[in-house]
């Protein structure tokens, strides 16, 4: 039987939409094929999943727009008899021919657009889509996210959540981003903190639920001083992040700030979230409220009604779970400490701050310059080290360079001073932003600056001369600058530390 269809499908038009619909659909599935059979790839589903179903259904939508110009032209010139609707006569052999090529095309159009609406969704939602598509722009968020505690946590999971509306407004805020990607308005840095990010509550708590936190953590860190020797400095604290007994779950300890008993609220009159001049607390048991002011950041009651109140939640310490650019002082411990970088080598932790200290267009660049500022130091300041054991100084270099490129990216103009961490309080003011025994309430009720709320002391010193804390007791906390004095008691972490000054 011969195949016949309509005269109307007879134009330049319709026969276009038919090309594009054809040539579209075998690449889709050619390529579906290559990415079942080895992986594909970020860029080759961006392909498959939306660039080619887009020229698809625009080659289909073609197809009846041009049967309608030929049949309106047609009609105009007389050629066909002036009717009000479509006739469908499947005793017409070019009617039955349209019918069962309609009804057979469409059924195989909506299946294959609910496949490829699935594998769409899903590639939309995975770790490469979000990390690699805009490679430049999110390469600083995806290579800290990877060396994170939550690598194996899919970004949707955090930024996105369970349901369908916080899906929609994802996607629809992701418009922009395209938009932004695409002309190059993108900023550089990516502002912090994201004011439409959903409640933490609706997704941090998924997975760490405050009724589950464990009562208390011991946590070790070694430090090495920027000296000659690179001279080890220990130092063991027992995290108070719950109460000393877990049943007591969270009525003590750091994680008390979102006991579910307890609601705390905050003003802040920077856009960081950095000063924060009101503090408000309530007992949501007993209705016990009490308001706390910072006497050296006053604002004026005009001027607090205008800010607006914001909920403590996970994300006002834990404000960088999964892309924590670290101080150099930090990665620079981490790797003297895993022998990434040799600690052999004399004043290495003080070479490599100082270059860390500077500041660079490119990445390349920077590697450039740490190889050769390391290499020229060790040549003029140690020649026998450096012809001796030069290996020791290639590794070094090595060490430095990758510890470089998982927490400063020069292209995006991404440091570690430029996102505040507010977990802590050594190179930002983390904790010390309420807790400065500065807010206040009306009858002398103080947010205390008492290190000891939050960790104790087990152990701390060089490791030869390690000093530990007698069981259920705790040291009292020495500076391993000798030479800074008391006078670190009477100042804020930061005022020193700044992440290159140890």
């Amino acid at each position: 039987m011969k195949l016949k269809l309509p005269h109307s499908t007879q134009n330049w038009v319709s026969l276009i939409g038919a090309t594009i619909a054809l040539i579209s659909l075998f690449m889709i599935i050619f390529l579906f094929v290559i990415t079942f059979t080895s992986g594909g790839g970020t860029y080759l589903g961006l392909v498959v999943y939306i660039i080619l179903p887009g020229f698809l259904v625009l080659g289909l939508v073609l197809i009846p727009v041009g049967m309608f110009l030929k049949v309106r032209r047609d009609r105009k010139k007389h050629l066909l008899p002036p009717t009000e609707w479509p006739q469908v006569n499947l005793n017409d052999i070019h009617h039955r021919h349209a019918f069962f090529i309609f009804a057979i095309g469409t059924s195989i159009f909506l299946f294959l657009t609910a496949v490829g609406s699935y594998e769409a969704f899903h590639y939309t939602e995975s770790v490469e889509f979000c990390g690699k598509l805009c490679h430049n722009v999110m390469m600083p968020e995806y290579t800290a996210y990877q060396n994170s505690p939550h690598a194996r946590v899919a970004c949707v999971d955090c930024h996105v959540g369970t349901g369908a509306s916080w899906y929609v407004k994802s996607k629809l805020s992701g418009l922009y981003q395209v938009y932004a990607v695409t002309l190059g308005t993108v900023p550089r840095p990516i502002e912090t903190p994201i004011s439409d990010l959903r409640p933490a509550r609706e997704t941090c708590e998924q997975c760490h639920w405050p009724q589950k936190f464990y009562s208390r953590k011991l946590v070790t860190q070694r430090h090495y001083m920027p000296d000659e020797n690179n001279s080890e400095w220990d130092i063991s604290l027992n995290m108070k992040i719950g109460a000393q007994i877990s049943a007591l779950g969270t009525q003590e300890g750091i994680h008390w700030h979102i006991n579910p008993d307890v609601k705390i609220e905050y003003k802040t009159s920077d856009s960081k979230r950095e000063k924060i001049p009101w503090v408000r607390y309530t007992n949501l048991k007993t209705g016990e409220v009490y308001v706390y002011q910072d006497k050296n950041e006053s604002v004026e009651k005009s001027a607090l009604d205008t800010m607006q109140t914001r909920t403590m939640d996970c994300m006002d310490c834990h404000n960088r779970p999964s892309h924590n650019y670290q101080p150099p002082t930090f990665f620079l411990n981490s790797a003297l400490a895993a022998g990434v970088i040799p600690k052999e080598l004399p004043w290495i932790k003080s070479k490599a701050l100082e270059i860390m200290d500077m500041k660079f267009s490119t990445t390349d660049t920077a590697m450039i310059v740490i190889r050769d500022e390391i290499n020229k130091y060790y040549k003029e300041k140690y020649p026998d080290i450096y012809s001796n054991k030069k290996y020791l100084v290639d590794k070094a270099v090595q060490g430095i360079q990758d510890a470089f490129k998982k927490n400063i990216f020069p292209e995006m103009k991404v440091r570690w001073n430029v996102y505040p961490n507010n977990i802590g309080h050594m190179e930002f003011m983390g904790c010390f932003r309420c807790h400065n025994d500065n807010h206040a309430t009306a009858q002398g009720r103080v947010i205390k600056r008492d290190c000891n709320q939050c960790h104790l002391i087990n152990a701390q010193g060089p490791p030869d001369k390690l000093e530990v804390s007698p069981i259920n007791a705790f040291l009292i906390f020495k500076h391993p600058d000798k030479d800074s004095g008391d006078a670190w008691k009477e100042m804020n972490c930061v005022e020193c530390h700044t992440g290159v000054n140890p």
